[in-house]
């Protein structure tokens, strides 16, 4: 019989080094003054400490923890509807640009040598960068978490120009209730700094291979290099390809990287949801926890380097 070894004291002194540049990088984006860091933070040390070591050990406790959620499953033979063909990425390349006012020169350059899908993925997708959006769109806004939200309604607003729409989320849609997940984030980052344009090309999968699972256990159970797709990306593969959201009788899409607070109150429990009911589509929002069988969460890959 084999024991794990507990965690060697090189690999405590790497989590700690990679805890303190979180940290550092956290109050590089807070544009807060030197007089609140002063009297808000360091006057409160002990508190922040303390908060700061609860939610470490969160975070650790659920990173570390293997076949988490596994009871959050059902069966599921809900399908894409049969009107959804997945358009070539070059006419999606020209059609997000056209939609959002971006430059598609580089993405049109990009995908003249895409390499082999990677596993998983059925195939490219085509979304714009928030950023890019952000100083088309809104460029008074520069904090990143407000260029998404603007970023997202922006999407709303144009969903609702083309189709019968609802959004159950109106007037919630703000950076106190909803954020992309850190994971997300992380391979978005990487992404953005590898293709250099407008307009990102991601391998994508529309939900079929999570079909079933609660959003939570869609994150647990993803491959090394594959993140949840959120709110924006996913609006905007809906008015790309309007055909993927038809009819009650369709497996509809969690948004595995955003997180929702349905309180405001910090606690961020939900996630977004795009579905169909009652001839329209629609924007809302549901439990981490909960696994529905006409429910499958979106997600990209970063393909693997050689």
């Amino acid at each position: 019989m084999t024991t794990e070894k507990l965690i060697t004291s090189a690999q405590t002194d790497k989590v700690a080094d990679l805890g303190r540049e979180a940290v550092k990088t956290a109050v590089g984006k807070v544009n807060s003054t030197s007089t609140n860091v002063q009297t808000g933070i360091i006057s409160n040390g002990r508190e922040f400490k303390n908060r700061v070591e609860e939610a470490v050990k969160a975070i650790i406790l659920e990173m570390t923890t293997p076949n988490q959620y596994a009871n959050e499953v059902v069966s599921s033979s809900y399908t894409y509807p049969s009107e959804y063909k997945m358009k070539p990425i070059m006419e999606q390349v020209q059609t997000i640009a056209n939609m959002f006012g971006l430059d598609p020169t580089q993405a049109l350059e990009f995908i003249k040598t895409l390499p082999a899908l990677p596993d998983g993925a059925e195939g490219w997708f085509a979304i714009p960068k928030v950023s890019a959006v952000a100083k088309k769109h809104f460029p008074a806004i520069t904090d990143p978490a407000e260029q998404y939200c603007e970023a997202l309604k922006l999407v709303h607003s144009k969903v609702a120009e083309n189709r019968s729409f609802t959004n159950y989320r109106e007037g919630q849609i703000t950076t106190a209730q909803i954020r992309q997940h850190p994971r997300t984030l992380s391979f978005l980052e990487q992404l953005e700094s590898e293709q250099q344009g407008d307009i990102l090309i991601l391998a994508v999968q529309y939900g079929m291979r999570h079909r079933g699972k609660s959003v939570r256990r869609a994150r647990e159970t993803f491959s090394g290099n594959e993140f949840g797709l959120g709110a924006f990306a996913i609006g905007c593969m809906a008015l790309v390809h309007p055909e993927r959201y038809v009819r009650w009788e369709e497996l509809d899409t969690d948004c595995p990287g955003d997180e929702f607070a349905p309180g405001a109150g910090g606690v961020f429990s939900g996630a977004p949801i795009w579905g169909f009911g009652g001839d329209e589509l629609r924007f809302g929002t549901g439990g981490v926890s909960g696994a529905r069988a006409c429910f499958g969460s979106v997600s990209a890959f970063v393909v693997p380097q050689n």
